[in-house]
């Protein structure tokens, strides 16, 4: 999962970060607005923490303008503002959530797999793909009835594709979603990790699960 932060609040903003990257969540942080709009066009993230009081636009502002873009990320409003107009107007203009500070980060990390599961048209956070069953809260992996351990980063590619499931998902894409900004594409990390995770769940399973689809990407088979 790889999230933006845009948040002023530069405290905040650090205990938020350390925390998320604790429960294996790649994050961006931008303290103005205009740098937050700028990383919500540039790089693909699987959801966006807004805060309302910015210090140079205000979030509604962004959250409107990032809707009327076709800008269609899961968004969550973080912000001190609790009146019910101050949601209601919020979830109008495309709000996915809203949380009132301060808040438990327990509470925001479950608040982030709901959207984003809700995002991918699923019920349940469990995904199923044949005998493959990929646990995004409890970061589980069976195949059949076997576990596959998994190092976290693993984990996170796996789940990126299984998300996109039976779509082909691209390097770029699965670089863009796993890892953070500072993370260098021509490193050969991401070779190193889907090398692993191919032969983790061909062992599992007996036979080829992930297929590396020649120029085009990645795909989990059933």
């Amino acid at each position: 999962m790889r999230v933006l932060m845009i948040e002023d609040n530069i405290e905040l903003a650090t205990t938020v970060k350390a925390g998320l990257e604790r429960e294996n969540v790649s994050v961006d942080v931008a303290h103005t607005g205009a740098v937050g709009e700028e990383k919500a066009f540039v790089n693909l993230y699987d959801a966006i923490l807004l805060d309302l009081n910015l210090p140079d636009k205000d979030g509604l502002a962004i959250l409107n303008f990032l809707r009327e873009s076709a800008v269609e990320t899961p968004i969550i409003i973080i912000t001190a503002r609790d009146e019910i107009q101050e949601r209601a107007k919020g979830l109008d203009f495309g709000a996915d959530d809203y949380l009132v500070k301060p808040f438990e980060l327990l509470e925001l990390t479950a608040r982030l797999r709901a959207i984003i599961r809700r995002f991918h048209g699923r019920t349940t956070p469990q995904i199923t793909i044949g005998e493959l069953v990929v646990n995004p809260v409890c970061r589980q992996v069976i195949y059949g009835t076997k576990p596959i351990e998994l190092k976290p980063k693993e984990f996170d590619i796996l789940l990126c594709i299984a998300e996109n499931y039976p779509a082909i998902v691209s390097v770029a894409k699965i670089a863009e979603l796993v890892y953070d900004e500072d993370f260098d594409p021509f490193s050969s990390v991401l070779r190193v990790h889907m090398a692993r995770l191919k032969k983790k769940l061909a062992d599992a399973a007996g036979k080829e699960l992930l297929k590396n689809i020649r120029a085009k990407g990645y795909q989990l088979c059933d």
